[in-house]
């Protein structure tokens, strides 16, 4: 059976978060030779390097990353236990890192999201936003808890990962007030060279709104493109075009923005995924995530269907 030494363990987690082997000297009251060799021994028991020096600096590997996040968790674990035998409260909150593909609508990120916030035992939040590729490399790193994402992870993707449904939603167009007013009459022929604001045409939403209009002759004239969904909603508030949102959100995002519905597009349909390592969700604050999600916000017949225009 293999051991794991927290000795060499607690020295490389001082290194990593002091920033160096000096500072982590101070604070551990071993000279830098003592530390310096236990930091060898660890990567040699683990048969990987956990630091690279750049420059002057040393920077942790993916694999030092994977390991400090680890031995942040032991600590902490540590630290509760001795709270607890002395009778002191805890008060550690789960720790929920999430990442979020920067695709999806961020209104809708903060409805998933809030069940995780609503735990009674309290979950420390992290969201890092970035493209799907990137955040599945991450996750495959331990980096992250998971991925909430609009499509699911392909065949292609060389991590090991599954994906967890966890509902999907109709979709509407929303404009400013005086745009909607316009483009509602005699919809979906308005919007034949009407201005849109559409997603960028490689996601999964703008190659099923473009059959949607490809079906009905309808070609709008394309006023800009985004990767951000948030930042097409703004070019919308300020009357730059009409452009699509999860019906699951309509009410929230026209209420916030100040937008009305123009239509909705009956046969086009939005569904999101939770992307983790684990084939069965474990992680509190991820389950409740799921659970509501499917429960709740997309578990009405019309899947998601809000009014509110």
């Amino acid at each position: 059976m293999e051991w794991l030494n927290y000795h060499h363990l607690l020295y490389f987690w001082t290194v990593a978060r002091e920033g160096s082997i000096v500072r982590a000297a101070e604070q551990l009251r071993l000279t830098q030779p003592t530390i310096s060799g236990q930091l060898r021994t660890l990567e040699e028991a683990l048969g990987e390097k956990l630091f690279e020096r750049v420059g002057r600096r040393l920077v942790l590997t993916d694999v030092g990353r994977v390991v400090y996040r680890y031995a942040d968790e032991i600590f902490a674990i540590g630290r509760e236990l001795l709270d607890t035998l002395n009778d002191r409260p805890t008060g550690r909150p789960y720790r929920l890192v999430v990442g979020v593909a920067d695709v999806m609508p961020k209104a809708l990120v903060q409805r998933l999201l809030a069940p995780a916030l609503a735990l009674p035992e309290g979950v420390q939040l992290v969201c890092r936003e970035d493209k799907t590729e990137r955040l599945l490399a991450d996750l495959s790193l331990h980096e992250l808890d998971v991925v909430l994402a609009d499509a699911p992870m392909g065949p292609h993707v060389s991590v090991k990962a599954f994906n967890h449904v966890l509902g999907e939603s109709g979709v509407s167009l929303l404009a400013a007030r005086p745009l909607a007013a316009r483009l509602r009459r005699d919809f979906p022929r308005s919007l034949h060279q009407a201005p849109a604001l559409l997603p960028s045409e490689h996601t999964t939403l703008r190659r099923s709104i473009d059959q949607w209009l490809s079906a009905r002759d309808v070609r709008p004239r394309v006023v800009g493109e985004f990767d951000d969904s948030a930042l097409m909603k703004v070019f919308g508030q300020a009357g730059a075009g009409v452009f699509p949102s999860p019906t699951v959100v309509e009410r929230d995002v026209c209420r916030q923005y100040g937008l009305a519905v123009v239509g909705r597009l009956d046969e086009v349909r939005e569904r999101f995924y939770a992307i983790s390592v684990e084939k069965r969700l474990k992680h509190p604050a991820v389950v409740a995530i799921s659970e509501a999600a499917r429960h709740d916000l997309f578990g009405g017949a019309d899947g998601g269907r809000r009014s509110g225009a």
